[in-house]
């Protein structure tokens, strides 16, 4: 009986923690969407910084790990602020947004554009749009996840900079 207890508990729990993934985040608890990309890359330009995009689907639970457990933080860091700007996208909707060159298209057409049908795709930009590096899809390895990220940030920073 006590077993069966047991099970039942840890069920909640799971069933807890899936329903508290798929939950609306607060304001303070997400990420800046994207609206208009050739803004970000002027900003971007002041500050010698690049901007690193991650594309997400609704309801993708490995989306809410990366954004939970490493973006925003990041996001929320003072120090990355001096080093990275961060947008998400989601792929497949009609969102309307301002690509880095001015045009204005949808969140789905940037994606599908930039190749991106996996989720989560992180891709860091220079300020003229260009992709740096290869994007890491999907969440791999999640103890290496953090330095996946810092040498993304850091091959954007040294492209940006001229270093």
């Amino acid at each position: 009986m006590a077993t069966i207890a047991r099970q039942i508990a840890a069920w909640a729990l799971i069933l807890a923690w899936g329903l508290g993934l798929s939950g609306t985040a607060r304001a303070a608890d997400s990420l800046v969407h994207v609206k208009d990309f050739q803004a970000d890359a002027r900003t971007a330009a002041k500050r010698q910084v690049p901007v690193l995009v991650v594309f997400t689907t609704p309801h993708c639970p490995y989306c809410e790990r990366v954004k939970h457990d490493y973006l925003i933080p990041m996001h929320k860091d003072p120090a990355y602020r001096k080093r990275v700007i961060i947008r998400e996208v989601t792929i497949g909707t009609t969102d309307p947004m301002t690509d880095f060159d001015g045009t204005p298209t949808t969140e789905g057409a940037f994606a599908a554009a930039h190749k991106v049908f996996m989720v989560p795709t992180v891709q860091v930009f220079d300020t003229q749009g260009n992709g740096v590096g290869d994007p890491i899809v999907g969440l791999l390895i999640p103890d290496f996840y953090f330095g996946y990220l810092e040498n993304a940030i850091d091959a954007g920073v040294s492209k940006v900079r001229g270093k």
